[in-house]
């Protein structure tokens, strides 16, 4: 007879009594989760552990009465990944999107998360995923600002006042904390004059908004770039403030001209060619990618031999040293965040730590003795 089993379950609310919003820590478990991805001790899905996850490819059309049709930001999938160092576990996000979830009054994303020990596979938790996936998602473009941004940078720039760009903001606030002012550019500007009060009360400072995406670029020494749905944000090249940080956590316009001469870092290199592997597969070619990830202009380019991704570096690999970080205070540097699995596996995994030691949170038992032993 075997042993009862059991598992932590963790509801949204469970998890922000275990400190889920605490940016601060999550920048901290963000930034070595990265320095252990510059390290090697990490899996991620497939064979080469590369892959951001298994998703769900929809059709254009109603091939069958009930199968969910393409749409902007609708896909479901899992994200798989082992984590080492003081980890030493494996998670697994699963989620559905849907843009259509707003006019419902429900998340565009919906996740669960589940922990799993590495070498019995035992489940140890299953919690709700959406906020240590916002906070994960926020935390890495703070890690980046805190080693790319320039030592005097003092204007933030927001493109995109939805609640993962206000995350954004929240980690680059907290890792470079000589930000004076945020400039807010949203396309519905009534709704970003009401975020730009919320974000003022959180980082007690001002918060500008304006109707012009140029004019909030170019005053900028760091830009985030969060949106969704199908049309993506056109940034000028010549809105470019000597020496900014431009970090793209969601898709945007930027011309072969910008890539070619500006430097590209990124979160995890060999992630985002896996997806233009799985573009060329799909029937719909490179274009089946090109709405949805943050890099798929830049997939493009490299597909069609005018850009050389040998010239891109990894954040992880800048944390560990084995690559130089910010050149000069005039370099302009292009970050893409195409999302690690690793990063909830971390971010969840220090949560459900939080929760154990703070009794939060409720048992389940998985069987109290199985049948199958």
């Amino acid at each position: 007879m075997s042993e009862k089993l059991e598992l932590l379950y963790l509801q949204e609310e469970d998890i922000i009594k275990a400190g889920v919003l605490n940016m601060k820590e999550c920048i901290n478990t963000i930034e070595e989760m990265f320095r252990l991805i510059g390290k090697g001790d990490y899996l991620m899905g497939g064979p080469n552990r590369n892959d951001h996850g298994l998703m769900l490819w929809f059709n254009n059309d109603d091939t069958f009465k009930n199968m969910p049709k393409k749409g902007p930001d609708r896909r479901f999938m899992s994200l798989i990944s082992y984590l080492g160092g003081d980890f030493d576990v494996v998670g697994n996000k699963w989620y559905g999107s849907n843009i259509e979830n707003l006019n419902k009054n429900l998340p565009r994303s919906i996740h669960t998360f589940t922990l799993n020990d590495r070498e019995t596979g035992a489940p140890l938790a299953i919690m709700s995923g959406n906020l240590v996936s916002s906070a994960r998602t926020g935390a890495v473009p703070g890690v980046i600002s805190k080693y790319l941004a320039k030592k005097d940078a003092k204007v933030l720039g927001a493109v995109g006042g939805g609640v993962i760009n206000q995350s954004c903001i929240d980690a680059i606030i907290t890792t470079v904390p000589g930000i004076e002012k945020v400039i807010l550019f949203d396309i519905n500007i009534e709704k970003g004059k009401e975020v730009a009060k919320k974000i003022e009360a959180q980082i007690n400072r001002p918060v500008e908004v304006v109707d012009d995406m140029d004019a909030c670029v170019k005053q900028s020494d760091i830009v985030t770039v969060a949106t969704s749905g199908s049309v993506k944000p056109k940034i000028n090249e010549e809105s470019f403030k000597p020496g900014a940080l431009i970090i793209l956590t969601g898709a945007a316009d930027l011309s072969a001209e910008s890539y070619n001469k500006h430097r590209v870092v990124a979160d995890l290199w060999s992630m985002h060619e896996k997806w233009l592997e799985d573009g060329l597969a799909h029937p719909e070619g490179i274009n089946s990618i090109l709405d949805w990830t943050m890099s798929g202009q830049l997939l493009e380019l490299i597909n069609d031999g005018k850009f050389d991704s040998n010239k891109i570096d990894d954040i992880g690999d800048i944390i560990v040293g084995n690559k130089e970080g910010r050149k000069s205070d005039d370099e302009v540097i292009i970050a893409m965040t195409g999302g690690l699995s690793t990063e909830d596996v971390a971010w969840g995994y220090r949560v459900y730590e939080n929760a154990l030691e703070n009794n939060i949170g409720t048992k389940l038992p998985l069987w109290n003795s199985s049948h199958l032993i």
